[in-house]
């Protein structure tokens, strides 16, 4: 990453061209799959790239999993708690580049408890587009446990397992603009 990939300033998520997207294990035999459909996200790039921060929001209600009665189970207290805890947020404390990889750590909060995250990031470049707008794509990779954010439900099964696992991956594709105004 160097300044000439990516310009100092202010940088806005593109939700139309973005997406974050989730995978836990269900029934200790397959996966379920799902996305959040409305976030947004603040990259501000000073002069070092390395120096940049990173702050971002996801619409808890906002999960999708195709499944509208697994849906509404989430949002509720049982998991996400919407209610009480709307958001889920980000901040982030560090980029570093790590051998080949780049790593992008910071704070997330989910229902209101607080734990450091670490995530391979991948810079994909910038472009101007037809438009004229300067855009930067990113993807980002990380795994949490949902018991340490205070989504601990247990439900156990008879043959012994979990119906949802602790472990959550999340894939995040972002796609910024900057603020050129």
């Amino acid at each position: 990453m160097s300044e000439q990939q990516l310009p100092v300033g202010t940088w806005r998520i593109d939700p139309v061209h973005s997406e974050v997207t989730f995978s836990v294990r269900h029934m200790m035999v397959s996966k379920v799959r799902g996305s959040f459909e409305r976030f947004d996200a603040t990259l501000t790039v000073p002069e070092d790239p390395f120096a940049s921060s990173l702050e971002a929001t996801i619409d808890a209600s906002s999960i999708n999993t195709g499944n509208q009665q697994r849906d509404d189970h989430v949002r509720s207290a049982d998991f996400f708690d919407v209610e009480n805890h709307p958001q889920f947020h980000f901040v982030s404390t560090e980029a570093r580049q790590s051998g080949d990889d780049l790593v992008l750590t910071g704070n997330l909060t989910i229902k209101g408890n607080t734990n450091p995250v670490e995530m391979k990031l991948e810079f994909n470049g910038s472009t101007r587009d037809p438009y004229g707008m300067l855009r930067a794509g990113f993807h980002a990779e990380t795994e949490i446990s949902r018991k340490t954010f205070g989504v601990d439900i247990e439900m156990p099964m008879e043959g012994g397992g979990v119906v949802v696992g602790d472990r959550i991956r999340i894939e995040i594709d972002a796609e910024f603009t900057l603020d050129e105004g």
